[in-house]
């Protein structure tokens, strides 16, 4: 008698990597380019409203209708993976950031760049969060927290590396021909690392973390429906807890680079804040990722938010840039450890 083979047996031996790593990669790749973008906004700014005569309050407003319309627009945009899959949302999600940072360079009057970045390109962004993360959860069980960490650590690697980028590239090309450049590229390469989005390890022929089940393993029947899950009070305070976090978390990125020079401090050392922030970010994504795995989500979670207290109290206490280090990199950490 044959002795069947599992498909992550089959997979072992002619010696592939597990492909929820790809669909990690893919991930990472998409949060990237999507955070990368937004974290280049400051860059645009002081060239935006030198042009166009804009006050720093006029430049600041759309990017705020942004925030709140991609939060609140990934509740729908996780309905739409779960029915459609995440190739096709993440797809589109990506024409439409392209569209709407790139439409965002042509701006000449406010209420163009409210309807550009606030509404368009929101839409576009609401794709990145949810969807990759929902979709690499199923991939992994025992190691979804190293998992999510990896992919999540994309979105601060995009905050360290992209605005930088941006930077020199505003000071050869201007701010427009930069921001449709980048606009461009990011939506292109998203579509790429779209086709990598593999909805779950069941649709390939896989199991969870590329490991077999055991023969006698009994498939567990059907919990609480969404419907009912919604109003436990569990999952409330947890919307609680991320409403109250998510607050005041875009300030530092926004608002820090300004902070800095009004205490005194030159534009570099004001731009080293923010790539503190991100050296902060990847570091407390993968280490709250793997230390979730270790010693719980709850225990972790109370560390990070602890963190993120004292990151803001550091902030309002800065007088140096030594304080402003020390407070933007544990903001970072705190902020990419509670996201993962």
């Amino acid at each position: 008698m044959t002795t069947p083979v599992w498909p992550t047996e089959m997979q072992e031996m002619d010696g592939r990597l597990f492909r929820g790593w790809q669909v990690v990669a893919a991930a990472l790749s998409v949060l990237f380019l999507s955070y990368g973008l937004q974290f280049s906004y400051g860059v645009f700014v002081s060239g935006m409203a030198a042009e166009l005569g804009w006050s720093r309050a006029k430049t600041a407003l759309p990017y705020s209708i942004y925030v709140f319309a991609y939060s609140a627009l990934s509740a729908a945009t996780g309905r739409a993976t779960d029915h459609f899959g995440p190739r096709p949302v993440i797809a589109t999600g990506a024409v439409l950031l392209g569209i709407g940072w790139g439409t965002s360079a042509l701006v000449e009057q406010p209420w163009q760049l409210n309807l550009t970045l606030g509404v368009i390109a929101a839409l576009g962004m609401s794709v990145a969060w949810v969807p990759c993360n929902a979709t690499v959860s199923r991939w992994f069980t025992r190691r979804r927290g190293t998992a999510v960490a990896i992919a999540s650590s994309g979105g601060s690697l995009g905050n360290l590396i992209v605005p930088t980028l941006a930077a020199a590239l505003v000071t050869w090309w201007g701010w427009r021909m930069t921001l449709a450049a980048i606009a461009l590229f990011s939506a292109a390469m998203m579509l790429l690392a779209a086709r990598y989005m593999v909805r779950d390890p069941e649709s390939v022929g896989l199991c969870p973390d590329g490991e077999r089940p055991a023969p006698s393993a009994v498939v567990a029947s059907p919990g609480q429906s969404l419907d009912e899950v919604c109003w436990t009070a569990p999952f409330l305070l947890l919307i609680a807890i991320y409403f109250l976090t998510w607050v005041p978390v875009f300030v530092p990125f926004v608002h820090a680079a300004a902070y800095a020079e009004d205490l005194g401090l030159s534009k570099l050392a004001a731009g080293s804040v923010i790539s503190a922030i991100g050296i902060g970010g990847v570091v407390g994504c993968l280490s709250s990722g793997v230390l979730s795995d270790r010693i719980g989500r709850l225990p972790s979670l109370l560390g990070i938010f602890a963190l993120q207290a004292i990151a803001f109290v550091a902030f309002a206490a800065a007088q140096g840039i030594a304080v402003l280090w020390f407070a933007a990199m544990t903001f970072g950490f705190s902020y990419g450890g509670g996201v993962t």
